[in-house]
């Protein structure tokens, strides 16, 4: 499962973009990067009519894990959780997230993992 289409990052400007002037929250496992969305870097197209969300990205590095099997289930799962955990939410003003997955995350199970996740999430002040 993927991101709904309006809660996802595109372009490489916006993830440069984010990765150096987000303000960061760290847990054991992961890293969490937040910032109010630069309008210039994030292509709109003709769907400026849509409501804010919060525009989110994963990314797990081939030292988390060197199978790409593994790698993409924890993407999936993690789509799946933050789909379900940010499209209830009303949101004033759009933000941008990045999650960033350690190497130290293989030793914790899938629970710990969204928990650690959801933390991470009400630290930022993105959910309650």
């Amino acid at each position: 499962m993927v991101l709904p289409k309006h809660m996802r990052l595109k372009g490489h400007k916006c993830f440069d973009f984010i990765y150096k002037e987000g303000s960061r929250f760290y847990s054991p496992s992961m890293v969490l990067r937040v910032i109010n969305p630069n309008t210039k870097l994030h292509l709109t197209g003709n769907n400026s009519q849509t409501k804010p969300s919060v525009k989110c990205a994963i990314s797990i590095s081939n030292k988390v894990s060197k199978k790409s099997v593994t790698r993409n289930k924890l993407r999936r799962l993690f789509h799946h959780h933050l789909s379900y955990r940010l499209s209830k939410m009303i949101i004033e003003k759009e933000v941008w997230a990045f999650i960033s997955l350690k190497p130290s995350c293989m030793k914790n199970s899938n629970s710990n993992l969204l928990k650690e996740c959801d933390k991470l999430l009400i630290k930022a002040g993105l959910t309650k």
